[in-house]
């Protein structure tokens, strides 16, 4: 896989990973499905668009499998904002939890 291509695929991951940070910022405590309309959720459904056209146009240059394996590091940059940015807890199982996605990422991607 080139760099570019690895490039892409972790910028769909970030701008994928931040949608939905933003998504659970415009979401919190809100009641009524107005409350739902707000810049937090705009701007999330904008990132989360972002990642998904990147998705799509890396899926035209590499192969599904490899280009899937990826969703998984959205995974763990949402875990990570959710504990530097949200406030959420952190604990020793769900770090390993993490540290094991990334290793299977390494171990699916690498040739």
């Amino acid at each position: 896989m080139s760099r570019s291509t690895v490039f892409l695929l972790i910028s769909a991951s970030v701008a994928a990973a931040i949608g939905q940070l933003l998504l659970r910022l415009g979401a919190r405590d809100r009641i009524s499905l107005f409350d739902f309309v707000n810049p937090y959720i705009i701007s999330g459904l904008v990132f989360y668009a972002a990642g998904m056209v990147a998705w799509i146009y890396a899926l035209s240059k590499e192969q599904m499998v490899t280009v899937y394996a990826f969703t998984a590091l959205t995974f763990v940059i949402v875990y990570l904002g959710g504990v530097f940015i949200l406030g959420e807890h952190i604990n020793m199982t769900k770090s390993m939890g993490i540290a094991l996605v990334m290793a299977g990422l390494y171990v699916i991607t690498s040739n």
